[in-house]
């Protein structure tokens, strides 16, 4: 009998040790280590990984094939665009998202319409069998071909889904599978790391799409070590609060395609429902022009999104006067607040500075900077800004305006929902007249407040 070896691992951090002790010394947890019993493997199993080890052989980069990996659609445009095209076969993929946003509702609806055409096995740990047909039958998915099973034991998951054989298998949820070798509870981090593992293990070597669903911390990030996210293809977020009925799909990793695309779904009665113009939705204002909102296009993978920004500076009585942001970075609207200050001598030291992105977007790239600075300037100044006025552009610290990628597809994207004036970066000047539209090209902080 092959003797088995125990090794202490903690439960939050990850971290190995060789005896079981009190505290963690990497992260000062206490009472987080727990011991894992690994089976050590005999001279006959050591002789065969070592011979099959040299049965591969080495081989040139460019001698390597480059077939096009093949894909298969969900049935939903929005959630193949943010995996770069389509399912790809064999891959593992991670969603993650806050309690309520809709993972297994959108998976669900995935899952059904797939099942239509071919084998497809959902796993449901979480819920019973009951709970999901009562989800399927009030969305009015059709139920006959779906397979469903109700398990926790990752090694019985593979084994029944290696006799079923199905296309694509969806894991609800991660953090509660588990595996018999290991003694730890469901939900550790040893417990999700090596379910993982083996989940992953199982969609290459049967050629699987093995969708894993995960939770999130308070912080918004997945739960779980970060060696979860290391040995899966990709891990896409669903984004979006409860008593808001737009939900955004975000890529954080994705070994097929680009990370920053961004989908967007709507949650209705009947399950999610796609977006196929978000700029329409983001862009329900008023038709009276009021001070603090300005229209920016934000660049988010392959396509331009418009959405609006608004800003509300007010008198602070209090000797900090606050900033508050929804949808960027708080950091950078100080810094933008001092080169307005420098460079435009306009202060907002005694100032309340609220800034939001409408409809719950997150911008993450630095082509708002001169859109958020002309709405402060507005709100400041009690003026309004024309509705059919778009900008974008970086703010330097020298209080140059510097291009962004994509301006060309940025204001072709503003002339088709009828705006007709932009300022723009200089760099990000049309070579070719855009009908319908008069671009202002700037260089400088000053000449932007200028041309307003």
């Amino acid at each position: 009998m092959a003797k088995t070896k125990s090794a202490y691992v903690c439960n939050d951090c990850g971290a190995d040790f060789v005896r079981w002790q009190g505290q963690c010394t990497e992260c000062g947890a206490w009472n987080s280590i727990s011991e894992v019993r690994l089976p050590s493997l005999t001279k006959q199993q050591r002789f065969d990984g070592y011979a099959g080890a040299t049965a591969a052989k080495v081989i040139r980069l460019g001698q390597v094939d480059l077939q096009d990996v093949p894909r298969f659609s969900s049935g939903f445009a929005e959630f193949d665009r943010v995996l770069g095209g389509g399912i790809v076969p064999g891959s593992a993929i991670l969603i993650g998202g806050s309690p309520g946003a809709g993972k297994s509702t959108l998976l669900l609806q995935i899952m059904c319409g797939l099942a239509t055409n071919d084998k497809a096995l959902y796993v449901t740990g979480e819920e019973s069998l009951q709970q999901v047909a009562l989800r399927a039958h009030r969305l009015g998915l059709p139920t006959q071909n779906l397979m469903m099973l109700a398990e926790t034991n990752v090694e019985t998951i593979c084994q029944l889904a290696q006799q079923e054989k199905p296309r694509i298998m969806v894991i609800d949820s991660i953090q509660v599978m588990q595996m018999a070798d290991i003694q730890s509870a469901p939900g550790s981090v040893s417990q999700v790391r090596e379910s993982a593992a083996y989940l992953t293990r199982f969609a290459k070597q049967q050629n699987v799409a093995v969708i894993m669903v995960g939770h999130v911390t308070k912080d918004g990030s997945l739960a779980g070590p970060k060696v979860l996210e290391h040995c899966i293809d990709c891990s896409i977020l669903l984004d979006g609060d409860t008593d808001n009925r737009y939900r955004t799909l975000r890529g954080n990793k994705n070994r097929f395609g680009a990370v920053n695309e961004l989908g967007v779904f709507a949650m209705t009665g009947q399950g999610m429902r796609e977006v196929k113009n978000p700029s329409a939705i983001f862009l329900s204002r008023g038709k009276e022009d009021t001070p603090g909102s300005i229209v920016m296009v934000l660049w988010e993978g392959t396509r331009p999104l418009l959405v609006e920004i608004q800003g509300l500076v007010d008198y602070s009585p209090l000797n900090n006067p606050r900033r508050v942001t929804l949808g960027m970075e708080q950091n950078r609207i100080s810094m933008l607040l001092a080169v307005l200050h420098r460079h435009a001598g306009i202060q907002m030291a005694d100032q309340d500075v609220f800034v939001n992105v409408v409809g719950g977007v997150k911008v993450n790239e630095t082509s708002a900077d001169l859109a958020t600075l002309l709405a402060l300037v507005s709100s400041f100044k009690n003026k309004a800004l024309p509705n059919e006025l778009v900008v974008f552009g970086e703010v330097g610290l020298s209080g140059e305006i510097r291009p962004v990628p994509s301006g060309q597809e940025r204001l072709k994207e503003a002339a088709k929902h009828g705006f007709k004036r932009a300022i723009v970066p200089v760099a990000n000047a049309p070579k070719e007249t855009i009908a319908g539209m008069t671009v202002v090209a700037v260089s400088k902080l000053s000449e932007a407040l200028d041309a307003l």
